[in-house]
C-alpha cells in the first residue's frame, strides 16, 4: 500500500486497491455482485446509521454495470421488519432488547407472525454464523424460559394445555441476534459456529431480562405469543400421529409406494428420481426410462401448499406422503421419529417433470415449496433438478429436430431466411451482401432480447431508444407510477435528473426508494418513542380535487443495467448502415427485402429481423409441446430423460440466495394477498408462452 499527501485537506479516509491472487483463490477470482451485496446489506443492518455503496464498474458484456446503496437507521429492527414483510404479524411492533454485561455487547430483535417455521439469523461482531453457536443457544433457552414462565404465572397455561417446548415457542418466529465482544472464538476457519462458552449465559441472562419486561409492559403481546406456541404444542402432538401413520403405512406396503416404478441400482449416487405430472406422462416415462438407474413417480393433481399448511394437515396428503416414503429421507429436523437423515436418502438426483403449461408451473411451485420447507437440505445439497424438455418439435423436408426455446428456434429460423433473401437500401440502392445480413441480423437479434428486458421493466423500447437522440447516451433509470388502472413511464438519465423529479413528486418517496431498495406506496417514516422502531406508513393517501377524493399512486424506481450494452449495439448498427433513429415506424419504406420475384418494404429496422424469420418459417412445420403427454416414451426418454440429451436446471439454495428464496415463496405462496397482488400487477407484462 503507497501513502500519499492529498492535496485537499478536508477529504479523510484510506483507499484501497487489491486483486485475489489465483495461486491462492484457486477456484475463481471472479467477484459475484450478488453475494457482495448481500453480505454489505447484512453490514449495513448490523450497524446502523452506516451508510455503504457498492458499485460494479466493469466494462463487460457478461457484467451489467449496477449501483446499491445500503443504509438502515434503525438496523437490525428493519432487518427483521424487511424478513418478515410478507408474513401477517402477530405484534406490529418488534421486541428489541440492548443490553451490556460484560463487555459483551447484546442485542436482540424478534417478532412473531403466523407462520409454521422459524427464522433465527446469528452474528458475532458483524460476523455470519450460520450454524449458531453458543449465543443461539442462549436465545433459545431464555425464550423457552420466559414464555413458560410468563404463562404459568399469569394462568394463561390450563392443566389439559401440553408443555410448550423449544419448537413451539419458536414457531413463526424472525429473529436476528447480534453479539459483539472481544476475543471471540470459532469452531472453524468458516466463523460458522461460535463457541465462546461465557456468551450463552450472558445471552440467556440479557434476553430472558428483556422478555419479562416486555411481556410485563404489553400483556396483550404476551398472551398472542402464548396462544400461538400453545397452536403449535397442539400441532406438534398431531404432527407426530400423522408422521408415525406415514412411517408405518411405509412399512406395511413394504417400504416403498405402490405407483413408484423403482430402479435396479441401489448405489443413490447413481439413481434418478423422477417425479412427473399425471399417469399419462407416468407411463410414457415408465416405458421410456433406463430402469437401471431411473425410477419414475407419477403424481396426480396440485399438491397442497406446504407455505399455508400446518404439518399435520401436510402429512395427511397422499401424495405428499408417497413423495416422503419415495425419498427416503424423512422431513423436518430434531430428534423426533421420522425426522430428516441425508443417509437414508434413496435417489442422488431428484428431478422434477412437469408440463410447460400454467398447471404444470404451479405443481412444480408447490413442489419446490414442500422441498424448501420440510428438506432444505436436498436443495442445499443439490440433490433437486428441473427437468427441461424441448419446447418445440421442427420438420422441414425429411428433416427432424427437436428445438429447446425460442432464443434456438429463432437462431434456426434466421437462418434459413437469410438464404433466401436480400436486403437493399431505398435510398442508395446498396444491396448489402450476405456475410453483412447475417452480421445485421445477429445485431438485431441482440437487440430484440434488450427489447424484451426493457419491455419486462415496464418500459416501451422505441419510446426508450427516442431518449438516444437528444444527450446521445440512453437514460439509467425508469419509473414505472400507478394511480389506479393507469400507468405512466418516466426515464432518467442520472440521479440528478431522478432527484429533481422526485422533489416535484414527493408523494412518490423516489429518494427512500433509491435508498433502501424497497417499493413503498407514498411511505414516509415517522419518529417514535426512544428504543422503538418508528411506524410506516404504507398507504398515504393524497387530496388531488376539490371533492377531496382519495387516490393512491404507486412507484417502483428500477435501475436500467442494460443501458450501456444498449448502447454498444447502436454504435454498431451505425456501423454497418443502420440508423438507431430509423427503429421505429417510418412513413416511408427504409429498404426492400427481395424474396425471389418478390419484394417487401421494410418501414423499420426492427421489421427486417421479424421479415427474415416469417420467410424461414416457409415450409418448416413448427408443434409446440404444452404437455408431456403429448411425446411417445421414446420421444420423452430422447428429448428429456437420456443423460446425453437432455438438459436440467439445478436448484440452489445457499446462504447468498437463501433469504430472497424465503422472501419469494412467502410472496408467492403465503397468506397475505396485498404483496403478491402487487407483485402480478408489477410483473404481468413479463409472462411467456401464458395459455388461457
Amino acid at each position: 500500500m503507497v501513502l500519499s499527501e492529498l492535496k485537499n485537506k478536508k477529504q479523510t479516509g484510506t483507499f484501497v486497491t487489491f486483486l485475489p491472487d489465483p495461486e491462492i483463490f484457486t477456484i475463481t477470482t471472479t467477484f459475484k455482485f450478488e453475494r457482495l451485496a448481500s453480505r454489505l446489506r447484512e453490514l449495513a443492518f448490523l450497524n446502523p446509521g452506516i451508510e455503504i455503496v457498492l458499485t460494479d464498474e466493469r466494462d463487460d458484456e457478461d457484467y451489467k454495470p449496477r449501483h446499491e446503496t445500503f443504509f438502515y437507521k434503525y438496523g437490525i429492527a428493519e432487518f427483521v421488519r424487511q424478513l418478515g414483510e410478507t408474513r401477517q404479524v402477530i405484534h406490529p411492533k418488534p421486541i428489541i432488547i440492548s443490553r451490556k454485561r460484560e463487555d459483551i455487547f447484546v442485542d436482540v430483535v424478534l417478532q412473531y407472525n403466523d407462520s409454521y417455521s422459524d427464522q433465527i439469523l446469528c452474528f458475532a461482531n458483524s460476523i455470519p454464523n450460520p450454524d449458531g453457536g453458543t449465543h443461539l443457544t442462549g436465545l433459545r433457552t431464555a425464550l423457552t424460559r420466559a414464555i413458560n414462565q410468563h404463562a404459568k404465572a399469569n394462568n394463561l397455561i390450563k392443566e389439559k394445555d401440553p408443555a410448550l417446548s423449544g419448537d413451539d415457542v419458536r414457531e413463526g418466529l424472525v429473529a436476528v441476534l447480534s453479539v459483539k465482544l472481544p476475543n471471540p472464538r470459532f469452531e472453524s476457519q468458516t466463523k460458522v459456529k461460535l463457541v465462546n462458552t461465557e456468551v450463552d449465559g450472558i445471552v440467556n441472562s440479557a434476553v430472558y431480562e428483556g422478555l419479562m419486561d416486555h411481556f410485563d409492559q404489553n400483556p396483550a403481546v404476551a398472551k398472542k405469543v402464548i396462544e400461538k406456541g400453545l397452536t403449535a404444542a397442539r400441532a406438534r402432538e398431531a404432527a407426530r400421529k400423522a408422521r408415525e401413520t406415514v412411517r408405518k403405512s411405509a412399512l406395511t406396503g413394504g417400504g416403498l409406494p405402490g405407483k413408484l416404478a423403482d430402479c435396479s441400482e441401489r448405489d443413490p449416487a447413481l439413481t434418478e428420481l423422477y417425479i412427473v405430472e399425471g399417469d399419462s406422462a407416468g407411463g410414457s416415462a415408465k416405458q421410456g426410462r433406463d430402469r437401471r438407474f431411473q425410477a419414475i413417480l407419477p403424481i396426480r393433481g396440485k399438491l397442497i401448499n406446504v407455505q399455508k399448511a400446518r404439518l399435520d394437515k401436510v402429512l395427511q396428503n397422499t401424495e405428499i406422503q408417497t413423495m416422503i416414503t419415495a425419498v427416503g429421507t424423512g422431513i423436518g429436523d430434531g430428534n423426533q421419529e421420522g425426522a430428516f437423515n441425508i443417509e437414508k436418502l434413496r435417489y442422488g438426483k431428484i428431478i422434477i417433470m412437469t408440463d410447460a403449461d400454467v398447471d404444470g408451473s404451479h405443481i412444480r411451485t408447490l413442489l419446490l415449496t414442500f422441498f424448501y420447507n420440510q428438506m432444505p437440505q436436498l436443495l442445499r445439497r443439490g440433490h433437486v433438478f428441473i427437468a427441461q424438455p424441448p419446447l418445440y418439435q421442427i420438420k422441414r423436408k425429411k428433416r427432424e429436430e427437436y428445438v429447446d426455446d425460442d432464443l434456438q428456434l429463432n437462431r434456426i429460423l434466421i437462418s434459413l431466411g437469410a438464404e433466401e433473401v436480400k436486403l437493399v437500401g431505398m435510398n442508395d440502392g446498396k444491396e448489402f451482401s450476405a456475410v453483412q445480413l447475417k452480421e445485421i441480423l445477429e445485431l438485431l437479434e441482440r437487440l430484440q432480447k434488450y427489447n424484451e428486458a426493457i419491455r419486462r421493466l415496464g418500459g416501451n423500447f422505441a419510446d426508450y431508444l427516442q431518449t438516444f437522440h437528444t444527450k446521445r447516451m440512453l437514460p439509467n433509470y425508469l419509473v414505472v407510477i400507478r394511480a389506479g388502472n393507469q400507468e405512466q413511464v418516466e426515464y432518467f438519465h442520472d440521479e440528478t435528473a431522478l432527484r429533481d423529479f422526485s422533489s416535484t413528486n414527493p408523494d412518490l418517496n423516489l429518494f427512500e426508494i433509491s435508498i433502501l431498495g424497497n417499493e413503498l406506496e407514498g411511505s414516509e417514516l415517522v419518529e417514535g418513542s426512544e428504543g422503538e422502531l418508528p411506524n410506516v406508513e404504507l398507504e398515504k393517501t393524497i387530496t388531488r380535487d376539490k371533492k377531496s377524493a382519495v387516490r393512491k399512486r404507486r412507484a417502483r424506481l428500477l435501475e436500467i443495467h442494460e443501458s450501456k450494452g444498449i448502447e454498444r449495439l447502436i454504435v454498431e448498427l451505425a456501423a454497418k448502415g443502420m440508423n438507431i433513429e430509423q427503429y421505429a415506424q417510418s412513413a416511408t419504406p427504409l429498404f426492400k427485402m427481395i424474396d425471389g420475384e418478390t419484394t417487401h418494404d421494410i418501414f423499420s429496422i426492427g421489421n427486417i429481423l421479424e421479415m427474415v424469420k416469417e420467410v424461414g418459417r416457409r415450409g418448416v412445420q413448427i408443434k409446440r409441446f404444452k404437455g408431456l403427454g403429448e411425446m411417445n416414451a421414446k420421444e420423452l426418454y430422447e428429448t428429456t430423460m437420456k443423460p446425453e440429451r437432455r438438459r436440467f436446471l439445478k436448484v440452489e439454495l445457499n446462504d447468498d440466495n437463501s433469504l430472497e428464496a424465503g422472501k419469494m415463496f412467502n410472496l408467492l405462496m403465503g397468506e397475505v394477498v396485498e404483496p403478491r397482488r402487487h407483485f402480478i400487477e408489477d410483473n404481468a407484462l413479463n409472462v411467456r408462452n401464458l395459455d388461457v
